[in-house]
């Protein structure tokens, strides 16, 4: 794995943390739909759940499944700093903190730090040698 693709991790794993809790917004919003069908009729002796329990019981699986992942970006997103903050180019950290760690666009990061995106490039070339040459990813 390269220092970049180490380093884009962190975006990734916040992506799939978001697809999870779209998921999680739907089957919430399918869970208050659901009606339950009172009626005088025998239960099977079965057990069989019912449609409104199956989707709670999912429900609490992916609300656990998002946390495991949201800890595991805390981690991640630590590891990274480590290795960023890690740089004596105090330029080189901003930008690398900006695009790794906040997932700024590099036309974001060029205007906030007052740069041309050509400089933020370089910059930024510069930092993934230094943190590769370390080898501490």
């Amino acid at each position: 794995m390269s220092v970049k693709e180490y380093l884009q991790q962190a975006f990734y794993v916040d992506k799939r943390i978001t697809g999870k809790l779209e998921q999680l917004d739907r089957l919430n919003a399918l869970a208050t739909k659901a009606t339950s069908t009172l009626s005088d009729m025998p239960k099977s002796p079965g057990g069989t759940t019912s449609g409104l329990e199956a989707t709670v019981v999912k429900i609490v699986a992916l609300q656990e499944e998002i946390n495991r992942d949201i800890d595991a970006l805390v981690d991640l997103k630590r590891d990274i700093a480590r290795e960023i903050f890690s740089l004596s180019n105090k330029e080189a950290q901003t930008i690398l903190e900006k695009r790794y760690l906040c997932f700024e666009t590099w036309e974001k990061i060029a205007v906030d730090m007052n740069r041309s995106i050509q400089y933020c490039f370089m910059v930024h070339r510069k930092a993934l040698k230094k943190i590769k040459a370390g080898q501490r990813v």
